[in-house]
C-alpha cells in the first residue's frame, strides 16, 4: 500500500455510514416540517470571505484554515464552517428580494487544521440552519426548538441548553473597555495570542482554551452586565419565550462562541460533562461585513455530524437497527441466472431488500453466506425449481419452510 488516509480524516462505510445517513435523514425530515429549504455551496471560497466574515482574530482564521493559491494566483480556502458561504450565496443570488425570512439548511464538509480528537476531525461534516431577515428573538427560539426536537429524535438525553447574550456593537464597546481594564492587571500572565486579542478583539480572550487564561477570565466582567436596553430587552424576551415553550435552559456567561460574527444571542447544547454538541446564535453584522450595501439580521446554528455520532456512542444510543436483507435468492447453476436475477430485480423494485449470489458458491456455501449477512428468508433456485415452478421459502430465524410458487414470491414477501 503506497499511502494511508491523511491525519484527521475518516473513511465512511458500513455501520458508521448508515448512522451518518440516518442522522442526515432525521435532519432533512425535520427541516421539511419547519419549511426550511436546502442549500449547497462550494466546498472552497475566496479566502477574504472567511477572513472578513469569520473574523481575523479567531483561531479558525489565524490557525486552522486550509488556504492555498490556485493556478490563477487567487487565495482560496476550504470552507471551515457553513454560515459564511450560505450568506455569500444569499447575497450573490439576491435572495433578500424574496419574502423574508429566508430559511436555509445545509449538510456540508468543513475543514479545520486542528488536533484531531473524539468527535472532531480536520475534515468533518456539518448540519446547519440559517434564518435570515428578522431581528425577532422568535427566530432564536425557532432554531432552539428545532435543535431540541432534533436531539430528541436522535435519542440523546444528557444534553442541556446554555444561553448567553454578548450584546451588539453599541454596548460591546463599553464592555470591551471594562474587560481590557480587568485584563491589564494580568497581561503578563496571558498567553501571547490573548495579549494580541486584548488589542484587537478583547471578547476572544473569554474563549481561550489555555488553562492559565481560563483561570484569569473566571472573574472577568461578563457581557450580560453591560447590555444596552435593546439587547437587554431582546434577551429577556428570548428567555420568556423559552419559558413559555417549556424549554429548560441555563444562563452561561462563559459562552461567547469562537467566531467574530455573533451578536446578542449565543447558545450551545452541552453534555453533563461540559462538552458541546452544537451551537449557534445571532449574527446581525455578518451580512453587512460581506456586502456593506446590505444590513440584514440573521441567526443560525451548526452541528458536527461526527460530534453527534460521538455523543450517541457515549450515551449508548442505538439510532439504527441492524441492516440486513429481507430475502436471499440462491442461484444454483448458470442456467437459472436469467430468471433468477429477473426475480431479484422485481423484488428490489418493489422495495424488498434482496441479495443473491455473484460468486458461483455451492448451495451449502450460499446458505452460510445468507446466514452471515443476516438474511431473514432464503429461497434456493435451481433447474428443478425452474421446471416445477416451485421453491421452498425458509425462515432463517426458526428454520421453518413452506413451498410456494415462484410467481408467488413477490406477493408472499410483501406480506411479511
Amino acid at each position: 500500500m503506497i499511502t494511508q488516509r491523511p491525519k484527521g480524516t475518516q473513511d465512511w462505510y458500513g455501520r458508521n455510514m448508515e448512522l451518518r445517513t440516518e442522522i442526515e435523514r432525521i435532519g432533512r425530515e425535520l427541516a421539511a416540517s419547519y419549511n426550511i429549504k436546502e442549500i449547497i455551496t462550494p466546498v472552497f471560497e475566496h479566502t477574504v470571505l472567511f477572513a472578513r466574515g469569520v473574523g481575523e482574530t479567531t483561531d479558525v482564521v489565524q490557525k486552522e484554515m486550509y488556504t492555498f493559491n490556485d493556478k490563477g494566483d487567487r487565495s482560496i480556502t476550504l470552507k471551515p464552517e457553513g454560515t459564511a458561504g450560505a450568506i455569500r450565496a444569499y447575497l450573490e443570488n439576491s435572495m433578500y428580494a424574496e419574502p423574508a425570512p429566508t430559511k436555509l439548511f445545509y449538510v456540508t464538509q468543513a475543514f479545520r487544521y486542528e488536533q484531531p480528537q473524539s468527535g472532531r476531525l480536520r475534515q468533518h461534516h456539518q448540519f446547519g440552519v440559517e434564518m435570515i431577515g428578522s431581528e425577532s428573538p422568535l427566530c432564536e427560539v425557532e432554531l432552539i426548538s428545532f435543535l431540541n426536537a432534533f436531539i430528541g429524535r436522535l435519542g440523546l438525553k444528557k444534553i442541556k441548553l446554555h444561553i448567553n447574550s454578548i450584546g451588539c456593537p453599541k454596548c460591546r464597546k463599553t464592555y470591551n473597555d471594562a474587560l481590557v481594564s480587568y485584563l491589564s492587571a494580568y497581561e503578563g500572565e496571558l498567553c501571547g495570542t490573548c495579549r494580541e486579542r486584548m488589542k484587537k478583539n478583547p471578547l476572544r480572550v473569554i474563549d481561550c482554551k489555555v488553562p492559565s487564561c481560563k483561570e484569569i477570565v473566571k472573574n472577568a466582567p461578563r457581557t450580560v452586565e453591560y447590555l444596552c436596553d435593546e439587547c437587554k430587552e431582546h434577551f429577556e424576551e428570548l428567555k420568556s419565550l423559552l419559558d413559555t415553550m417549556n424549554i429548560p435552559y441555563e444562563i452561561d456567561t462563559g459562552i461567547v462562541r469562537g467566531l467574530d460574527y455573533y451578536t446578542k444571542t449565543v447558545f450551545e447544547f452541552v453534555s453533563e460533562d461540559g462538552f458541546t454538541l452544537c451551537g449557534g446564535g445571532r449574527y446581525d453584522g455578518l451580512v453587512r461585513e460581506i456586502d456593506e450595501k446590505q444590513d440584514i439580521p440573521a441567526v443560525g446554528f451548526g452541528c458536527g455530524i461526527e460530534r453527534i455520532i460521538y455523543f450517541l456512542e457515549k450515551e449508548g444510543v442505538e439510532l439504527i437497527g441492524t441492516s440486513r436483507p429481507k430475502l436471499y435468492v440462491g442461484l444454483l447453476g448458470k442456467e437459472v441466472r436469467p430468471e433468477g436475477y429477473k426475480l431479484v430485480r422485481n423484488l428490489r423494485e418493489a422495495g424488498i431488500v434482496t441479495e443473491t449470489d455473484y460468486m458461483d458458491r455451492s448451495a451449502k456455501a450460499q446458505m452460510k453466506y445468507a446466514n452471515k449477512i443476516g438474511a431473514e428468508y432464503v429461497i434456493m433456485l435451481g433447474s428443478d425449481e425452474l421446471i416445477s415452478g416451485m421453491v421452498r421459502l425458509k425462515n432463517m430465524s426458526d428454520g421453518t419452510e413452506k413451498e410456494i410458487g415462484i410467481e408467488q414470491v413477490l406477493y408472499e414477501m410483501s406480506l411479511i
